[in-house]
């Protein structure tokens, strides 16, 4: 039996309603419990900020861009529909989870991941995977599918009551409900809604950047998620904003030191963005690309202003017909 007075656990966080519950019903054990998320380009922790507020657990905020992204570029369990690595990408993170254990004097950790919820990563030979590949195997418990699952070291060893521990399985939602109820709980993001990686359209335009470069940088992963993306040769690639809010997050996150940017002269249009510039020709195409998109005619000479590390000039493209090159779109 456990002969200290209080018992820890840290969690891994999402602020999705399973990693909520699993928090809540160690915490109604008496456990002292904490959450930790990590964060990269491709999930924030901002529905994790707004879990913590609403049920006072503390919560710890990591990025961890350069080992994610080494990780990312080749997991060795793969990847799943798309460009989600769910397996490797766990492990990760409870690798970095309990290299916190001795640092805070946790007891164990734990996640709400529910048997059978995502039959890919949540079948039990994927648990046991990512539990072995952590290095802490025995030391992840899962409140919402304990009773489904081994008997953990901290349940071994009295630190948890097992019969009040849960046995959820199965890719139904209504026992989660019905628990958020009875914690008062009304207003969780949707599941499964908050990793870039499972979403087609990005995973289709990092498939194209891992192809075409060695490294990348937060800046350009973010990128990925504004404008329409065209490649336009194996070495010059071409982002137009679609709205407003494209054009602004397009100036937010490219490289003034590195990066091309054409803009429209005197027409309401797209601002585009060539990252790492390009030669002439294909600064010319991306310019008759970016007056296409513009509410200038197609039929007459128009002038974009372009800006490259070495300063500005104005050209004069024509437009080309969207029709015409919609083949180099990502």
């Amino acid at each position: 039996m456990n002969n200290k007075q209080i018992v820890r656990a840290l969690g891994l966080c999402s602020g999705g309603l399973d990693s909520t519950l699993a928090g809540l019903v160690l915490r109604d054990l008496g456990i002292d419990v904490e959450w930790v998320t990590f964060e990269t380009p491709f999930f924030t922790a901002a529905n994790a900020r707004k879990a913590s507020e609403k049920t006072g657990i503390p919560l710890t905020v990591k990025p961890i861009y350069p080992i994610y992204i080494k990780m990312l570029k080749n997991p060795p369990a793969g990847y799943g529909k798309q460009m989600n690595p769910c397996m490797d990408c766990h492990a990760l993170m409870f690798k970095l989870a309990g290299e916190m254990m001795p640092e805070q004097n946790f007891d164990f950790l734990f996640s709400g991941e529910v048997l059978g919820q995502r039959p890919m990563s949540q079948n039990k030979s994927s648990l046991q995977y990512v539990e072995k590949h952590s290095g802490f195997k025995g030391y992840i418990l899962r409140p919402l599918s304990a009773k489904n699952l081994p008997e953990t070291i901290p349940e071994k060893e009295g630190l948890v009551d097992r019969e009040r521990l849960l046995d959820f399985a199965g890719r139904g939602r209504k026992p989660q409900m019905a628990l958020a109820q009875k914690y008062g709980l009304t207003d969780y993001p949707a599941p499964a809604g908050g990793c870039l990686l499972t979403d087609v359209g990005y995973s289709r335009r990092l498939k194209d950047l891992f192809a075409h470069q060695d490294e990348c940088t937060e800046e350009e992963l973010l990128l990925l998620k504004y404008g329409r993306h065209f490649r336009l040769n194996p070495e010059t690639k071409l982002i137009v904003g679609r709205t407003q809010k494209d054009n602004e997050n397009i100036l937010k996150y490219h490289n003034p030191q590195t990066d091309t940017v054409i803009d429209v002269k005197d027409y309401a249009g797209p601002t585009a963005l060539i990252p790492h510039g390009g030669p002439k020709d294909m600064i010319y195409l991306a310019g008759s690309i970016c007056v296409g998109y513009s509410k200038a005619s197609n039929l007459m000479p128009i002038d974009a202003v372009v800006k490259t590390p070495a300063g500005e000039e104005t050209i004069e493209v024509i437009g080309i017909p969207t029709s015409d090159f919609k083949k180099l779109l990502i």
